[in-house]
């Protein structure tokens, strides 16, 4: 009786030994094999989610779904303690371990968008509403919201951002892209404000805001913006009206189709300044900091007038008669394009 119940524990023991052996050589496999086999794979872990959740998401993916092992293996590794919301993308084949070092050094998979300098509000509104990993806080609030939010005077948004390339995670919101970029804006302007010339002809960074987005519009070559802030700048010294496409282009607004007429630069709008003096009420697109910083910094020159060169410059004169041979020059130009010459 007590050799068969001493043979009867010893096959247990061995039952139980090769068990805990197969159990053991199935773990180590586990631990060993990558998770997906199929890359890259995009996983998103929600806030709050727990390590179960991440393991049933693995799973649902086409992952490793040996739940035993991902049990001991969270129970040995603590596993809850990786886990970080994000989205992050595998791009390399992770073992067990491996995804749950990766995701705990939270290296989130981030996105860009770009505020181009020249772009108006309405199209950064819309350019930001039409991101599909943003998440959409401002669809439903209207300018005006938006600046009380955002803790800005003006209920007018045109300019208010600084247009550069700014990074987000999946689950951000539009909103915090617009409160970066202008606390971003701030910070240049105050800067530019502060070093700016003792003669220039602004009263307040707003205006130096509203002269910044004229000269981003007026031309795209770096050394021409603080020739063309410096003309501006003697025209309003000179209470003389600054006489600038741009601005009435965006009073025109939608009913502009590309060709700027003799009727729009004689229709009266608060943007027309060849009809009244001084600056448009508000900035006309978003400047960039180059821009802004020549708006607080115009050149010493003489200059009061410019014209487009035809080669994507534009000639400066300090003469009005000086100036018309300029604008015939171009008008000859344009003909000789036209015609294919």
């Amino acid at each position: 009786m007590i050799r068969k119940l001493t043979l009867t524990l010893m096959v247990l023991m061995l039952l139980a030994i090769a068990a805990m052996a197969y159990i053991y050589q199935n773990y180590q496999q586990f631990l060993e094999k990558p998770v997906f086999s199929d890359l890259p794979v995009q996983l998103v872990i929600e806030k709050g989610e727990s390590y179960q959740g991440f393991v049933n998401q693995v799973s649902r993916i086409n992952g490793t779904d040996d739940w035993w092992q991902w049990k001991l293996l969270g129970r040995f590794q603590q596993g809850h303690q990786y886990i970080k919301a994000g989205e992050y993308e595998v791009s390399a084949n992770m073992t067990p371990l491996e995804l749950l070092q990766y995701i705990g050094s939270n290296k989130v998979k981030t996105y860009q968008v770009t505020l181009v300098e020249g772009m108006t509000w309405k199209e950064v509104r819309l350019l930001l509403q039409e991101n599909a990993v943003l998440g959409n806080a401002i669809a439903d609030m209207n300018d005006a919201e938006i600046a009380a939010k955002l803790d800005i005077n003006q209920t007018n948004l045109e300019g208010q951002f600084l247009p550069e390339t700014y990074q987000f995670r999946r689950g951000d919101s539009d909103f915090s892209i617009l409160q970066r970029a202008h606390r971003a804006l701030q910070d240049v302007l105050d800067k530019a404000w502060s070093a700016r010339q003792s003669e220039l002809q602004l009263q307040t960074p707003y205006e130096l805001l509203i002269l910044a987005s004229i000269i981003e519009k007026e031309t795209a070559q770096a050394s021409e913006r603080s020739v063309i802030s410096g003309v501006f700048n003697r025209r309003l010294k000179l209470n003389m009206r600054l006489q600038t496409d741009p601005t009435v282009i965006y009073g025109i607004g939608a009913d502009y189709a590309g060709d700027i007429t003799r009727k729009h630069l004689k229709t009266d709008t608060p943007y027309n300044t060849y009809t009244r003096h001084g600056l448009p009420p508000t900035p006309i697109a978003m400047a960039s900091t180059a821009s802004i910083e020549a708006a607080a910094q115009p050149n010493d020159g003489n200059e009061l007038y410019f014209v487009a060169d035809g080669f994507g410059g534009h000639q400066f004169s300090e003469t009005y008669e000086v100036h018309e041979k300029a604008v015939q020059a171009y008008l000859k130009i344009l003909r000789q394009k036209k015609s294919g010459q």
